[in-house]
Parts: C-alpha cells; sequence; structure tokens
C-alpha cells in the first residue's frame, strides 16, 4: 500500500451511471418477472376471474 490511485472525477461519474442503470434494468426485470409468474400462478390456480 505504498501508493493509492484514487480514480478520477470522470471513472467515479460513469460508474455511478452504471450502478443505477443496472440497478433500474434489474428493478424492472424482477417486476416484470414477478408480473408474469404471478398471472400464471393465478391462472393454474384458478384464482382471480
Amino acid at each position: 500500500m505504498s501508493k493509492v490511485t484514487w480514480p478520477t472525477r470522470r471513472e467515479t461519474t460513469i460508474t455511478t451511471v452504471m450502478v443505477f442503470l443496472m440497478v433500474t434494468f434489474a428493478t424492472v426485470f424482477f417486476f416484470l418477472a414477478d408480473q408474469i409468474m404471478s398471472q400464471g400462478v393465478a391462472l393454474l390456480l384458478g384464482i382471480g376471474g
């Protein structure tokens, strides 16, 4: 640990934006997967309509 190299402001900004994008994509993916599975289970069990 003789020298620590800190990321530049640009690298930090890019990394932060990428994290927010990945969180957004994961949120949408899991929401859609949950909705599809919920509809499938409801259809399979004959619930709701």
